[in-house]
């Protein structure tokens, strides 16, 4: 959903991490996230599922995922019923 977005910790080396943000950046698009043969890859995917813009890291230097998906413009807590 536009919006929504995921911030990427990653170790560079020594004692430094370097932060990276992928979002959703026009409607109908969203973030996706995978993690294959010691690869994270997190996606920027339009409603048909091809990746707009892809970035990839080593699972080992990855420190942390953070998804913040876009709030709800009702004022709930989106579709699990206590809105």
């Amino acid at each position: 959903m536009k919006g929504d977005w995921v911030e990427i910790v990653v170790d560079v080396g020594g004692a430094s991490t370097r932060t990276y943000e992928v979002a959703a950046t026009r409607a109908g698009r969203r973030v996706e996230i995978g993690n294959r043969r010691g690869v994270v890859e997190v996606s920027e995917v339009t409603r048909t599922g091809t990746a707009v813009r892809t970035a990839r890291f080593m699972s080992n230097r990855v420190l942390a995922l953070v998804e913040h998906p876009v709030s709800d413009e009702r004022g709930g807590h989106g579709n699990d019923g206590t809105g």
